[in-house]
């Protein structure tokens, strides 16, 4: 395995959106970071505060940012400000220089210049262009700065967007490639692309592409924009914003930047007028229309209505819903593929603006592989991390059937690249072959089966049939064997949302785990959630027939289940990642020790739907936050617990949780998600083979009385001053008497055991209120909350 570089130090030249965005970043991860920006133009005051102002401003724009650039805000002191005039010579003590300023060759140059004369001989340099040549880039460098230099470019959001291009010249050095791109996948997190020096890299070469023809092709047609994002949206596998919207957020005056160097860098490109910008979108460019950043671009929000601009009369107008038979019938497929090949397979306008943007894409993309990247992963994985398709295009061709495909597009007039039909002459019908794990792809250059670098995305859930083997399931979860005597429970359900069916399979987890494997793993590969929380509709038709018991008993048996958890014979390690809400957290806060990936959105949230937590989540987050001792006021850690549940308080990263208290200060952070169960799996390994003990029954020192009437105190006052109704204040003294601990005198020891009878209690109660079912109705009609 490739050790990654030893970077501990990195200078940040620029701190505009692309500049603070990689600096946050890094700082995160704990590199200590040197900004630097240019001295304001005119400025000959002496005083660093006024020289320093733009990089400054770049760091203060970076803390205000939503969504938040940092992990945690504090992590914005590992951030030293300066400017070129005076600080450049500072780079001379980093491992690592990051140039992030105008995309400007001759700017860049000149300060690659000078940059030469400063660094340490040896010390990595990259520029963040989206497309400047690299070898015009150090054209006239120093042999050492050429031998260490290479292009990283990042997509903005930095901390969001997985995807990172790496480009690299013949005069690199040997093995700088490989050892960065361990960093950046390990430290950074990173999804990595090695992409040729060519115009726009890989993913905005295609990715631009795609959307331009689209536009031209829908204008042509005379569609709507409606309907273009109706059908490039999910139907197709891509993000909700799909079109025009995905314009309005990146800004129509960047698309169209990037479209025009694209036309003018690609003069024997067949397909070069498609990247000319429509009349339309040159309209609203003119109008200062550029979408989100102005207010208004191809869509415009007035109070609560979305206008849309019809680029046939240049006015603003109503939104309309387009209905087609064939975006109807992608609708209930998960399987990105076959949703895919059920849209391009209609007979209707969608279905066919679909097939021609879609057929033409994929043979782009299959026509210029060779000057784009190296194989077909890095397009496909390129599209996919720095444009959030489900598949890339290679898949996306894999899915809808190469042969079949191919002869349509044959028949279309298409010219389909003479490698792709060798390919198929060879007997090879897709460009994919293998199980998840052994896939292997086909080799234009060698004409023949090559096998994939395996992300280790593909090793788990399931991995190859050599390493994994399905021990048992049911419509809810399924349990693993993922190697080294150890288990893995993956949910299955609906976003992941708890039912009985998780709860039986976590139970039946432990003792297999326990009878047959050494450790336990929780976790799972979806995107979007560990989970999203309790199975509501489940909760609120048991409420509804007036269910009690059966509601009681399965308020116990999630109890009883996270308390198996943690009373394992065996550690238990949850790996949570995006959403962990509800019964999620109450999972993962059961578990001996959390590997939680960065991006982690954890909270207590059941507030939002008139109920408090039931599955041992009062008394876990309590635990977490309190220390037990004779010197400790309970009161303290009562207080912040009721106001982290009873605000449905979300931590918006793994950092953030931890500060909350979600996380313990011995459980752990993996920056790339693709590592997470790997991490997880060795988190527990570790804690086997240290001569790991089952814990002992836990309690704490409670606020008592005392807690329960300083919160009921600040409840009636919010009450009366209109924060909160009085169905709200009923929630809050249910949560308040569970975190008191009931009815007891302060500083009492309370078992676990009656928080959970707390917890029955109170969760019962408010599943009787019809407040709260209004609650539980409103959010399963609408995702959002109701307040009553």
């Amino acid at each position: 395995m490739t050790k990654g570089l030893p970077i501990r130090r990195a200078a940040v030249l620029g701190a505009g959106v692309m500049g603070r965005g990689i600096a946050a970043h890094l700082a995160g991860v704990g590199i200590e970071v040197l900004m630097l920006d240019i001295v304001p133009p005119g400025e000959e005051s002496d005083d660093p505060a006024a020289r320093n102002r733009f990089a400054a401003n770049g760091l203060k724009a970076a803390l205000k940012n939503k969504p938040a650039l940092f992990y945690d805000k504090d992590d914005a002191r590992w951030i030293t400000i300066g400017n070129f005039e005076d600080d450049l010579d500072k780079v001379a003590e980093v491992d690592w220089i990051i140039e992030v300023v105008k995309e400007d060759l001759s700017i860049k140059r000149a300060l690659f210049e000078r940059l030469d004369a400063i660094r340490a001989p040896g010390t990595l340099i990259s520029s963040n262009t989206s497309g400047l040549p690299l070898a015009e880039l150090i054209e006239g460098r120093s042999d050492d700065f050429k031998q260490h230099f290479i292009i990283t470019h990042f997509f903005n959001p930095v901390r969001y967007m997985k995807l990172l291009e790496l480009v690299s010249g013949p005069e690199t050095a040997d093995g700088l490639v490989a050892r960065f791109a361990t960093f950046a996948r390990e430290m950074l997190g990173k999804g990595v692309v090695y992409a040729k020096d060519s115009p726009a890299f890989v993913a905005n070469r295609v990715g631009t592409f795609s959307m331009m023809y689209t536009v031209h092709r829908a204008l042509a047609g005379e569609h709507s924009p409606e309907l273009v994002d109706a059908v490039f949206g999910a139907p197709m596998g891509r993000p909700k914003s799909a079109v025009f919207r995905t314009a309005d957020v990146v800004g129509l005056d960047t698309l169209a930047l990037v479209s025009k160097h694209l036309y003018e860098d690609l003069p024997n490109d067949g397909m070069r007028d498609y990247f000319k910008v429509p009349g339309p979108l040159q309209t609203l460019i003119e109008k200062g229309w550029l979408g989100s950043k102005s207010g208004q671009g191809c869509y415009k929000k007035v109070g609560k209505d979305i206008l849309t601009f019809d680029p046939y009369t240049g006015e603003y107008r109503e939104r309309q819903k387009p209905r087609f038979d064939s975006i109807k019938a992608t609708k209930g497929i998960e399987d990105p593929g076959k949703r895919i090949a059920t849209l391009i397979a209609g007979d209707d306008a969608a279905a066919a603006l679909a097939w021609d943007s879609l057929s033409q894409t994929l043979v782009y993309a299959a026509r210029h592989l060779d000057d784009m990247a190296f194989d077909p992963v890095q397009v496909d994985n390129g599209m996919k991390w720095g444009y959030a398709w489900d598949l890339g295009p290679f898949e996306i061709w894999d899915a809808i059937g190469v042969q079949a495909s191919v002869e349509r597009m044959q028949a279309d007039g298409i010219d389909v690249p003479q490698w792709v039909l060798d390919m198929l002459a060879a007997g090879r019908t897709s460009f994919y072959e293998g199980a998840p794990g052994e896939r292997s792809f086909w080799d234009v250059d060698r004409q023949k089966s090559a096998p994939e670098v395996i992300s280790p995305r593909y090793r788990h859930l399931p991995v190859s049939p050599k390493h994994s083997a399905l021990i048992s399931k049911n419509h809810g979860a399924r349990l693993w064997d993922i190697g080294d005597g150890v288990a893995c429970v993956e949910f299955r359900t609906k976003m992941n949302a708890v039912d009985d069916d998780i709860v039986k399979m976590l139970n039946e987890a432990v003792d297999r785990a326990e009878s047959d494997f050494d450790a336990l793993v929780i976790g799972n590969h979806d995107p979007r959630a560990f989970s999203a929380g309790a199975n509501i509709m489940m909760i609120m038709m048991a409420a509804q027939a007036k269910q009690w018991e059966q509601l009681r008993e399965i308020v116990k048996a999630f109890q009883g289940a996270t308390l198996r958890l943690r009373h394992s014979r065996v550690p238990v390690v949850a790996a949570p990642a995006a959403l962990t809400l509800g019964g999620g957290a109450e999972i993962a806060l059961g578990a001996n020790a959390i590997q939680a990936h960065a991006e982690l959105y954890m909270g207590l949230v059941e507030v939002g739907v008139g109920l408090i937590p039931g599955g041992g989540g009062c008394f876990g987050l309590l635990h977490n936050k309190q220390s037990v001792g004779p010197d400790v006021d309970p009161v303290i850690y009562m207080r912040d617990t009721f106001m982290a549940i009873g605000m449905a308080r979300v931590a918006t990263s793994a950092r953030e949780a931890q500060n909350m208290g979600f996380l313990r200060a011995h459980d752990r952070i993996t920056m790339d998600r693709d590592e997470l169960l790997e991490a997880a799996k060795q988190r527990a390994l570790g804690m086997a083979r240290s001569d790991f003990t089952p814990p002992r029954p836990r309690f704490l020192k409670v606020a008592g009385r005392t807690g329960y009437a300083t919160l009921h105190s600040a409840l009636w006052d919010m009450n009366q001053s209109g924060q909160i109704s009085e169905h709200d204040m009923k929630i809050g003294q249910g949560l308040a008497r569970v975190l008191a601990g009931g009815d007891v005198a302060a500083g009492t020891e309370v078992t676990e055991a009656r928080f959970h009878e707390l917890e029955q209690e109170v969760f019962l109660s408010l599943c009787g209120e019809a407040k709260s079912l209004d609650r539980i109705k409103h959010m399963l009609m609408t995702n959002k909350p109701l307040r009553n």
